[in-house]
């Protein structure tokens, strides 16, 4: 269901890309999490607020205008189906032809012919209730630390997190959680931290508590989220960044 959930939110991506304006960071293609509806949420498409949708619950994707919400189920939807809908959609709300194009690559392909499945109900289920653990995780995090930044979905990568200058300090910290891939098997909470433009060199610190140091492609710290509640990985991230504050 990961590769499932991580298609549907390239459609949102797209949106991004072609109707909400171009940022240099691309923030413009980041997407948002409402925790009480389990939607994924893209930016405003329009002066009116439009908005493309994915949500979890219903595995369906929406789109809320300012008088309306119209929803696609996916299960059984192929990929041409999913295409026409939204081009449908954004000629009746936006009067513009919706494009699916990136100028990344994606982590999963997808064609034409492509038909989403609702192959496992209470996988989809644990995946929403990851989003929310990683999403509470950082609320309290920024709370904490008084930081002044938003919480969002990067759409390539699929991940969580923030970026941002600790007050008070010369570090800034990246950090979230992350689907499975070649650094963890599992979900996993990430930190890396940078002073000075570099990134901070873990090598030479403690053993954590919690979690692991990495240095290489990846310099930081990484946390399996399995079987992991807000306390647990708030822990891990203090002591990470209490690490870089020492640095």
């Amino acid at each position: 269901m990961i590769e499932k959930t991580y298609l549907a939110a390239q459609y949102l991506a797209a949106a991004g890309i072609q109707f909400v304006e171009k940022k240099e960071d691309d923030s413009h293609t980041n997407l948002g999490f409402d925790k009480n509806s389990g939607c994924l949420i893209t930016h405003p498409l329009s002066e009116n607020g439009d908005e493309l949708r994915f949500n979890y619950n219903s595995f369906s994707l929406e789109w809320k205008s300012k008088n309306e919400t119209t929803t696609l189920a996916l299960d059984g939807k192929s990929h041409e189906e999913v295409l026409s809908w939204l081009n449908e959609k954004a000629m009746l709300y936006l009067n513009k032809e919706f494009s699916y194009s990136f100028h990344y690559e994606g982590t999963y392909p997808i064609t034409s012919s492509y038909v989403f499945k609702l192959s496992d109900a209470s996988q989809l289920n644990e995946l929403l209730l990851l989003r929310k653990l990683g999403q509470n995780t950082l609320e309290l995090f920024v709370e904490e630390n008084k930081l002044d930044t938003s919480i969002r979905i990067w759409p390539h990568h699929f991940d969580t997190g923030i970026y941002d200058l600790l007050p008070s300090t010369e570090v800034t910290v990246g950090l979230g959680l992350a689907i499975p891939d070649t650094l963890c098997n599992e979900f996993y909470f990430y930190a890396s931290g940078y002073k000075n433009s570099k990134s901070i060199n873990p090598s030479n610190f403690a053993v954590l508590k919690k979690g692991t140091w990495k240095s290489g492609g990846f310099t930081g710290a990484i946390f399996s989220a399995k079987d992991v509640d807000v306390t647990a990985a708030t822990g891990f991230l203090k002591e990470v960044v209490t690490a870089f504050k020492n640095a």
